[in-house]
């Protein structure tokens, strides 16, 4: 990931490398279903394509406003960003369920979603481990 000009001036600035990772990872995951959402039926891409979209954008948000902030700041950025991953596993587990997503899409995405969800899980266990609740 590029880092944008005005990160050169303030070092601190930068979020370290495996933030930046679990960023991609998220990405990854949205331009995939991005791909996969442009060949469900419309019906069901204006509903619950629409809201796992919606839950993709906020994961996207809240990551990079977490890997931004100071470590005891970061706890409920990343703990809504599992929530809402988890939420987009539902959902697409229900188009899988409904037969508007194939076996091949919903394993390759349920394969990266999961991935992405421990990545989030182990980082979250350790901003815990950092800041235990008072």
């Amino acid at each position: 990931m590029a880092q944008s000009s005005f990160h050169h001036n303030n070092p601190s600035s930068t979020p370290p490398k495996e933030r930046i990772s679990i960023l991609q990872r998220i990405i990854d995951s949205y331009s995939l279903w991005d791909i996969y959402s442009q060949e469900i039926p419309k019906k069901s891409r204006y509903t619950i394509g629409s809201k796992i979209n919606t839950l993709f954008i906020e994961i996207i948000e809240l990551v990079f406003t977490a890997s931004y902030l100071a470590p005891a700041q970061k706890v409920p950025f990343v703990s809504e960003a599992s929530l809402k991953l988890n939420l987009i596993k539902l959902f697409i587990q229900i188009l899988w369920e409904r037969k508007v997503l194939d076996n091949n899409k919903y394993a390759v995405l349920s394969e990266l979603l999961n991935t992405t969800g421990q990545m989030i899980g182990g980082w979250l266990v350790q901003l815990q481990k950092q800041n235990p609740p008072r």
